[in-house]
């Protein structure tokens, strides 16, 4: 058998109009159906007018109502049409509002990341700062005892004094010596007189004689004299460390003098 095709869904409107159609057509049949009461006993030709008159009014109704139909179609695909774009408009909304919901929420991010890299960086500057401060104290710290050790030290007011006071200066700037080789040229220069002067040699020819303990001249003791210690040329220990200065510049150490320097 054949297969009998599907007639296509009816909307309750099509429902409605078409229940309208029928009721119409027949009432339409009823009254053309039943005689008035000037054909009853007329015959045939009156009942086929009759006929054809309801006929012609039930095709004029469905008529309209098919207008009607076609119209409320009409309008039910515009709704349609309409309520689908309005929901494709809120589904474009939507997919906006999410892209902008995104957006701000890696820009934030970002902005996070960078400010935690700011604070970042900026805790270790000042922790290396403070690292550098804390070294620079304790740097400071371990000095001072040595500074005040050397400060509170007294010496003997005599040739050991003097050679011992000197050695602790020259150490403290980084001047070679022994008190050895301190003592064996001071004995051999001045025989530990501080106020010995030579007014024989060169240099006294020259007007710039030798003095003191190491038998310095002047312009060398003012060239390699030791911060801190008395500019007076017979101050014993200003002499001593000058001219371990110098002859630290010129050969080494005094340790390494045995003669005439």
């Amino acid at each position: 058998m054949p297969k009998h095709a599907h007639s296509p869904t009816l909307t309750k409107h099509h429902k409605i109009a078409l229940a309208g159609v029928a009721t119409l057509g027949a009432a339409a049949l009823a009254f053309s159906a039943v005689p008035s009461s000037a054909e009853t006993t007329s015959g045939a030709p009156a009942a086929a007018a009759k006929a054809a008159y309801g006929t012609a009014q039930v095709k004029d109704v469905t008529g309209k109502v098919t207008d009607q139909l076609a119209l409320q179609n009409v309008k039910v695909e515009a709704i349609a049409a309409k309520t689908k774009a309005s929901a494709h408009q809120l589904h474009a909304a939507h997919v906006k509002k999410v892209h902008a919901a995104h957006v701000a929420h890696v820009k934030q991010a970002h902005a996070k990341k960078l400010h935690a890299a700011h604070a970042q960086h900026a805790a270790a500057v000042k922790q290396a700062a403070a690292k550098r401060a804390a070294q620079q104290t304790a740097s400071r710290s371990a000095q001072r005892p040595q500074i005040q050790q050397v400060a509170a030290k007294t010496y003997a007011n005599n040739l050991d004094g003097w050679i011992r006071q000197s050695l602790d200066i020259m150490h403290s700037k980084g001047i070679p010596g022994s008190y050895n080789g301190l003592y064996r040229n001071i004995m051999r220069e001045s025989s530990g007189n501080p106020n010995a002067i030579n007014n024989w040699d060169i240099n006294a020819i020259n007007g710039i004689p030798s003095k003191g303990l190491l038998q310095v001249i002047p312009p060398t003791f003012a060239t390699y004299h030791v911060a801190g210690t008395s500019w007076n040329i017979y101050d014993p220990v200003a002499n001593i460390t000058a001219a371990c200065n110098y002859a630290a510049h010129r050969y080494g150490s005094m340790d390494n003098v045995n003669s005439a320097y």
